[in-house]
């Protein structure tokens, strides 16, 4: 007798199961697509707050060295490998972890030292300074420059031999193979050192200067740092240099 209710047979359960998998299967598909969609997102995200963390790393290091400079009339530091300049400021900054920024590798070149008071010199480091060539080239005798590069100590740049601070890099990122302290822009291929400085750690398709994409961080000698695009670090203004005829001439080093 049929009393108004729906005759429930094994096939109506087989199709309702079967209509149920699919809609499984169409929620799968969904969060997938979705997945897929955010991926790209998170991983932005992800590099946005190391290179955040960079940035910050690389002006405290900015700051460590006007503190220097302060404490020793006015002179930054000196070019020297033993100490370098991270064991100079570690007194400023400590940490060792700020010589390592978040998206480099886990432990980039440096070229340290056994020397275990002077640790902060072979830690990973990310980071180069500006080694004042033009300056220097331009103030002293051929013999006094070539042992200024060889690191004799007797000529130390001032803070008030950089004219325009906002605009004069004091730190950049390395490359992560080099394990150079000091960027000397008058060394290396074509003349010049520019090699040794990363300028696309950042935002690159495919990572490495040679996308000539991206950009990186610098510190500035007005203690502030912030990201510049590929190569807006040397053209059209040289901001490693402090004369006159090396800053407008950054289009004259090859990179």
């Amino acid at each position: 007798m049929y009393l108004g209710r729906t005759l429930v047979t094994g096939e109506t359960k087989a199709r309702n199961w079967a209509f149920t998998l699919i809609e499984l299967l169409v929620v799968i598909a969904i969060i997938a697509i979705l997945a897929g969609m955010l991926l790209p997102s998170l991983a932005a995200a992800k590099e946005s707050a190391r290179r955040i963390s960079c940035v910050n790393s690389l002006r405290q290091l900015g700051v460590s060295h006007l503190m220097y400079a302060d404490d020793h009339e006015g002179y930054f530091v000196p070019r020297s490998f033993s100490p370098a300049w991270p064991s100079r400021l570690s007194n400023s900054y400590q940490n060792v972890q700020i010589l390592r920024c978040p998206s480099d590798s886990i432990k980039p070149a440096s070229y340290g030292t056994t020397n275990q008071s002077f640790s902060h010199d072979g830690a990973p480091r990310s980071y180069i300074i500006n080694a004042w060539n033009d300056y220097f080239k331009a103030n002293l005798s051929d013999a006094e420059f070539n042992g200024y590069m060889a690191a004799d100590g007797k000529h130390v740049m001032k803070e008030n031999a950089v004219r325009m601070p906002t605009d004069t890099i004091i730190f950049g990122e390395k490359v992560t193979t080099s394990g150079q302290f000091y960027m000397d822009f008058m060394q290396g291929v074509a003349g010049n050192d520019v090699e040794e400085v990363e300028q696309s750690r950042h935002g690159s398709k495919g990572g490495g200067n040679s996308t000539r994409s991206g950009g990186s961080n610098f510190a500035f000698a007005d203690g502030s740092a912030r990201y510049l695009r590929f190569g807006q670090s040397i053209v059209p203004v040289n901001m490693w240099a402090v004369t006159e005829a090396w800053r407008t001439n950054g289009s004259a080093i090859k990179f």
